[in-house]
């Protein structure tokens, strides 16, 4: 009964306040009993979550729960069932926490809305969905779940349906994920044909024995593992915002900020990362698309960084954050770190969503406004969410002391992930874990940049905006502070004490305490890294390797199996970005200044182009959206309208009416013109008869 309440309470609150709190559906329960009945379930989803994950990660192993029988068409069997082991304790414990602290929070944020029922029903439906998702012990579930979080995030998204702008970003991050969804479906029907399962155990146990098949099309030949990996990997992209399917996250920030927080900062934007560490036995044998993996994260954390690097709107910069720190997880899943990612998803859901929530904090006091540039000095206003919206920034930058546990959560995990990156390429020898560790040490330059910018332009300096607005700015009520103090206790301690449950007590990525698929298998890393990974680190990890002489000799000494120079170049490039904004941003006029040369001369073209998101919507305008448009066209004005209706409906019912119209001119209504018709039709007659007489 556990894991049914955990489950199925978000969905009784979503059906409680959807039908009977809404005006749609009456709205007898009204509104303050539909955010106590929504808030109460979650938070005891959130309760019993938090003691499954310390059960679990106790060494307790739980069975499988079957809810019902759902599928079972000849050879296809797929039921309703919970896998319950530890990625999806830690999923729980995410989805339900942050869930949890988001209602709370929306009873703040929300409370001018006139359609609380409507939205609070929206937010537990979503955490249903998502719950539906990371219970998943089959492929089938997974894609119901998936598609899910598709439709409440969509209706999240566009809950200021009133608008133009918010209706056209719930259409964009619908048919976005739709195209992801599509490789997914692919992948999942792919998995069906070469396993005759969609059961996570069977497919998992049945790779050795099908690594070597090979799936015809279009007269080529396909390695079966590779191709099913890389379209499960299309399907993940699309979620979680990945370069190329990025495009949406972006403007999915016309929902409200709490929604931001929910679905594009800790849950859904992490269902990706889940699928492809869930899949890790798929991908451990898919080595080319576990390669294009790494890239593609790698290269998501540096684009969606730079594009940070000069937004102006709050919400925005955080939102490209998301992309960035999304692309961490993903190649650190594509070099064989599953724990590593579970473990920067674990603690990002803490500073992320407590960012989010200082955003809204900032944006409720500023009375909606949201353009840094019409901010400044306003953290005497809101001295407490100044003071978490800098626990949040310390945590993302990762600032912590290497070589001890002294540091914020983002100090221990994304550590541990540019650690991987390093180990992949001087380890195993890979060229994309060489490029993916560097991406990684410049977009953690550019996130410590982009971080502080926002705390300098938000919350120092002059103010920059509407005099009104600066005098009536105050501090947000309890029930939204509440849940920016939690959060910020997560992001100061998760990474510290739940380092263990990741990671190993080692230190060690090699040798993740986290199993991430069937079998209670920590797959951290492809078998061949895995023993080289075992002779490079051998008994003595915890002393210098290798000593080396001269003033910065001792930078090439290991620890834990690393140089010095690696475990110290990510806190480097963080201070190092920490003083850049503070020498652009606080010396002198600061903000003001850049705010004034910018629109004076427009900014430089390298400004522009990374204002304008390296003209990635554009491209797609010009190409995809026109293009389909003149498609849709030539279909419509020439296929359908000229050749079917013109020929068809329309151009017989004309030649019929021209007909008529022509023939209706003999009716004139004289007596001697039809008798001179019938004269005619009888002399034609006569003469018929005569001609086939005489013949």
């Amino acid at each position: 009964m556990l894991y049914h309440v955990i489950v199925f309470a978000p969905l009784i609150g979503a059906i409680i306040a959807g039908l009977a709190g809404t005006r749609f559906m009456g709205g007898k329960l009204g509104e303050k009993p539909s955010m106590i009945i929504t808030t109460g379930l979650l938070f005891l989803s959130a309760i019993l979550s938090w003691y499954a994950f310390i059960k679990i990660g106790g060494g307790h192993k739980e069975p499988d729960v079957n809810v019902l029988r759902w599928m079972d068409v000849g050879n296809m069997k797929a039921n309703w069932a919970f896998k319950i082991d530890t990625l999806t304790a830690v999923m729980l414990v995410v989805v339900n926490s942050v869930s949890a602290l988001v209602h709370l929070y929306s009873w703040g944020y929300m409370s001018d809305d006139n359609y609380k029922p409507r939205f609070f029903a929206y937010l537990s439906l979503f955490t249903f969905a998502m719950l539906m998702l990371v219970t998943s012990n089959n492929f089938i579930q997974m894609f119901f779940g998936w598609e899910g979080v598709g439709l409440a995030s969509y209706l999240l998204i566009g809950y200021y349906y009133k608008k133009p702008s918010a209706n056209a970003a719930a259409i964009k991050a619908f048919v976005t994920n739709r195209v992801g969804d599509v490789g997914l479906a692919l992948g999942v029907m792919t998995i069906f044909l070469v396993f005759g399962s969609v059961e996570f155990d069977t497919v998992f146990g049945a790779i050795a024995e099908n690594s070597d098949r090979k799936l015809p099309f279009l007269g080529m030949e396909f390695d079966a593992i590779e191709l099913i990996a890389a379209l499960l990997f299309i399907g993940a992209m699309g979620k979680s915002a990945q370069f190329l399917l990025h495009v949406w996250l972006p403007d999915a920030m016309e929902g409200p900020t709490p929604v931001s927080a929910l679905i594009h900062a800790a849950t859904m934007v992490t269902a990706g990362v889940f699928l492809v560490c869930r899949a890790s036995a798929i991908y451990e044998a898919a080595p080319i698309t576990s390669g294009f993996i790494t890239v593609i994260g790698a290269f998501t954390a540096f684009f969606a960084a730079t594009v940070a690097l000069v937004q102006n709107d709050i919400k925005r910069v955080i939102a490209y954050s998301t992309c960035s720190q999304l692309g961490y997880m993903f190649f650190a899943a594509g070099v064989g770190a599953y724990s590593a990612a579970m473990f920067h998803l674990f603690t990002h859901a803490f500073f992320k969503a407590l960012l989010f929530l200082c955003a809204g904090s900032v944006i409720h006091a500023m009375h909606h406004e949201q353009d840094m540039r019409k901010m400044g000095g306003i953290r005497k206003k809101v001295p407490l969410t100044y003071i978490a919206m800098i626990i949040g920034t310390l945590a993302i930058t990762g600032i912590g002391i290497p070589g001890t546990k002294i540091g914020f959560a983002g100090f221990f995990s994304k550590d541990a992930i540019i650690e991987a990156a390093y180990t992949a390429g001087t380890v195993g020898g890979s060229n994309a874990g060489v490029f993916a560790f560097w991406v990684g040490i410049v977009a953690a330059l550019m996130t410590s940049f982009y971080s502080w910018r926002l705390i300098f332009m938000t919350f120092h300096g002059k103010y920059r905006g509407d005099k009104h607005t600066f005098d009536h700015a105050h501090e947000s009520p309890m029930t939204m502070l509440v849940p920016l103090g939690l959060l910020s206790v997560g992001a100061l301690a998760a990474g510290a004490i739940f380092y263990s449950k990741f990671m190993g007590n080692a230190g060690d990525f090699w040798h993740g305490a986290l199993p991430v698929h069937a079998g209670e298998h920590a797959a951290l890393a492809p078998e061949h890294l895995y023993a080289a990974a075992e002779t490079s680190h051998a008994s003595d990890a915890y002393h210098d390797e290798v000593k080396h002489g001269g003033l910065f000799g001792w930078l090439f000494n290991k620890y834990h199996g690393y140089p010095w120079w690696v475990l110290l170049l990510p806190l480097v490039v963080s201070v190092i970005g920490f003083i850049t904004a503070f020498m652009m941003y606080m010396r002198g006029r600061g903000a003001e200044q850049h705010i004034e040369t910018i629109e004076e001369t427009g900014g430089s073209p390298l400004y522009k182009f990374l204002l304008n998101k390296w003209y990635i919507d554009e491209i797609y305008d010009a190409t995809f959206v026109k293009g389909a448009r003149a498609i849709g066209d030539l279909f419509w004005k020439i296929g359908d309208i000229k050749i079917i209706d013109g020929l068809g409906p329309n151009g017989v019912a004309a030649f019929t009416a021209g007909a008529a119209k022509r023939l209706s001119k003999l009716q004139s209504g004289y007596l001697f013109h039809y008798a001179f018709v019938m004269l005619l039709g009888v002399a034609a007659i006569i003469a018929l008869v005569f001609r086939t007489v005489g013949g």
